[in-house]
């Protein structure tokens, strides 16, 4: 067949089809107000289905977006779940808009959206005067599930129409439901004799690099340039139709985009978030925890230094899927370069219920000869509930970590209790971490603490002046509070930091737009002097301060986007204003813009300082397999202006051609040349030029 959108193959015509669409928002269970039919077909190499999604006003339909994997939610677009392991538990999603844009993720557990995983799959879209259709082609290797001669799969289709803010589903359209809500999904029938054979691809890659003689802030020449190449291969191995094997041999990650420059005026750690394909796919199968502040498992800890520059990973392997009513995911990497060293993790889950778990992790990093092997291990158990239509999700894990030359095993857990609902939404916390505890391939943010944070959210309709849905936490505040490890939660006395606020007027617009009225009233303990920022110390004390803030957020799908922060009031016993301003421009051709600004002045008794960080994204997107995105970021803090721009071609789907290149400039008042100036671009802090290709070697479905 051939995958044009246009839906005029005679099987269509015969096609069983779905078209009882219901809104979950703005009115739940009520008929959608434009027509939505969706069909299945299959084959013995994949599954087709159209969605037509009719619309009495084309010309307002919203679609700006054609990069693959770029955030649809300013669109009209639709989304198709796919429960190929009929379970309840895990799903792939996909998805596309009016200009055929791919969208996919890997949804798990009761709220993991794996938005980075991409499958081998194709779409294609039409549009007329009556509305527009996709076409999806979902090759049966794309996915996961039991073979057998009575498969059945979880679907459902959700539709979102931008102008409306209007969202449409086929199944689980309650309040408390939603797409991701899986024990309310529908399901794909008829699906007999389907098989997925062992199935190996292979995606090896050349790369060429051409590195800039990088230089210190003042111009001295810290390391020589050079011209290298490099070749590595990745491989996917289907041992079951359950259980897959991914292998990486000279593993690069030379396209992927730089890390987002923030200025800490904290005295605690940042987290940033991993962008690298290998450690994604699966990615919250590998972790117990709580992302940002303690996880067994941080896949940043393989292959990047504390600075986030590259370490060499010779070679990775990983194995997840399912066996049983088990989940279980291995991973093992092992780094050359100043960093010769191994570390693994392995983990499982074991169904419980319908939805609930109960799983084991263990990590380990083998250091350098003679520095030992550094471990942690883990439980938790996951009770989602469904009580009266209402969702509630209790949830325990505890861990703990064992480091060469020190003695014991220190312990880190939580307790905690969740409550999302339409009318109500209420969560409670408590965390013990011991001093010392430290996962060796792990991330935690603070140690030697008692912590509990929570928050009680009162979120009514009113249905007038525009107002969508209010969002109140008053006169309960969402809280953070954590105490020493020796003292008490119930004593302010032995707390080190505390954050309370107040929304007392929040919400959503019907026009799609967001806005906040809070009060916020914080605490900080620190035991030793910090740098807030350059030249500014905090010393140690106790200090109490209150501040306010309003919010007020532009609908994305708007062509001009807006967005503002406003934060004031004291700070360390002086004062400080924080300012956010956001601007995105989507004219529904094939550019986007968008730019954000971050300014804090604060004048303390330990002196003044101004800490500004901006960004600014250029995209060019010829067509949904070409793309051009440039970005630029600056802080006054490190005093550094970044270059990104990347170039990727997706000649067919599986195969990537990325030109890359970055550069850094210092912007130090003391420098002799300092960028703009013309002759700084012959001192570049930093600089490269990469072209990537990546093929894939796969049979053909």
């Amino acid at each position: 067949m051939r995958l044009d959108g246009r839906l005029d193959e005679p099987f269509w015509r015969t096609a069983d089809s779905i078209d009882d669409f219901r809104q979950r928002e703005p009115l739940a269970g009520s008929t959608a107000t434009e027509r939505t039919v969706v069909k299945v077909a299959r084959d013995g190499t994949a599954l087709y289905i159209a969605v037509r999604c009719y619309d009495a006003d084309m010309r307002h339909v919203r679609a700006s977006q054609l990069r693959r994997d770029a955030d649809l939610s300013s669109d009209d677009n639709v989304r198709l779940l796919i429960d190929s392991f009929d379970d309840q538990r895990s799903a792939f999603v996909f998805g596309t808009n009016p200009n055929g844009a791919m969208w996919d993720a890997q949804f798990s557990g009761v709220d993991d959206l794996n938005e980075n995983w991409n499958g081998v799959w194709d779409v294609a879209v039409s549009r007329d005067s009556a509305g527009w259709t996709a076409e999806f082609r979902i090759p049966i290797l794309a996915l996961r599930f039991h073979a057998g001669t009575t498969t059945e799969f979880g679907f459902n289709v959700r539709r979102f129409i931008r102008r409306k803010n209007e969202e449409d589903l086929w199944r689980s359209y309650g309040r408390a439901q939603g797409l991701y809500h899986l024990n309310n999904e529908g399901a794909i029938t008829g699906l007999s004799d389907l098989h997925r054979t062992h199935d190996l691809e292979l995606y090896p890659y050349a790369l060429g690099r051409a590195v800039e003689t990088e230089h210190d802030s003042v111009g001295g020449e810290t390391r020589s340039g050079y011209f290298g190449g490099k070749a590595g291969i990745d491989a996917k191995l289907g041992l079951t139709p359950t259980l897959t094997a991914d292998l990486t041999v000279n593993t690069d990650f030379a396209q992927v985009e730089a890390d987002q420059q923030v200025i800490n005026l904290t005295r605690f750690p940042f987290f940033f978030p991993e962008k690298r394909e290998f450690f994604l796919e699966s990615r919250g199968l590998l972790d117990l925890g709580t992302p940002g502040r303690v996880q067994l498992f941080y896949s940043r800890r393989i292959g990047l230094d504390t600075g986030g520059a590259p370490v060499p990973i010779l070679a990775g392997g990983r194995l997840y899927g399912r066996l049983g009513p088990w989940r279980v995911g291995v991973l093992d990497a092992q780094t050359g370069g100043r960093d010769d060293a191994n570390d693994a993790v392995a983990r499982v889950q074991l169904d419980l219920f319908d939805r609930s778990y109960v799983g084991a992790i263990g990590t380990l990093h083998a250091g350098p000869q003679g520095q030992g092997v550094a471990r942690a291990g883990g439980l938790d158990l996951d009770f989602p509930l469904v009580v009266h239509g209402a969702n509630l999700e209790p949830k325990v894990w505890i861990a703990g970590s064992q480091t060469p030359g020190k003695p014991g095993t220190p312990l880190a857990w939580r307790l905690s209790t969740d409550n999302p609902n339409d009318l109500f939404d209420n969560f409670i916390s408590l965390y013990r971490i011991d001093s010392g505890f430290a996962p060796p391939v792990g991330f935690v943010r603070r140690t030697g603490i008692w912590e509990t944070t929570g928050h009680v959210d009162f979120m009514p309709r009113p249905g007038v002046l525009g107002i969508r849905q209010l969002d109140f936490t008053f006169p309960i505040p969402s809280w953070d509070i954590i105490a020493n490890e020796s003292g008490s939660l119930l004593r302010s006395a032995d707390w080190q930091t505390a954050w309370f606020e107040w929304r007392v007027f929040g919400g959503d617009r019907h026009n799609g737009d967001h806005f906040e009225i809070n009060f916020q009233r914080l605490m900080d303990a620190p035991p030793d002097a910090f740098d807030i920022f350059r030249g500014v110390v905090i010393q140690p004390g106790r200090y109490w301060w209150s501040r306010y803030e309003l919010q007020y957020f532009m609908n994305p799908g708007r062509p001009l986007s807006l967005g503002g922060f406003l934060n004031w009031g004291r700070l360390y016993g002086g004062h400080s204003t924080d300012i956010e301003l956001t601007a995105a421009w989507r004219g529904g051709g094939h550019i986007i813009l968008s730019t954000g600004l971050t300014r804090t002045v604060a004048r303390l008794p330990a002196g003044t300082f101004t800490a500004l960080q901006s960004s600014s994204r250029l995209e060019y997107d010829l067509n949904t397999r070409t793309s051009l995105l440039a970005f630029v970021q600056y802080d006054n803090e490190s005093e550094r202006l970044d270059f990104n721009l990347r170039f990727h071609w997706i000649p067919v789907i599986g195969d990537d051609v990325y030109l890359v290149w970055n550069s850094g400039y210092t912007t130090y008042p003391g420098a002799p040349h300092r960028f703009p100036e013309t002759r700084s671009l012959a001192q570049p802090l930093n600089g490269a030029f990469v072209v990537k290709v990546v093929h894939r070697v796969a049979p053909t479905p």
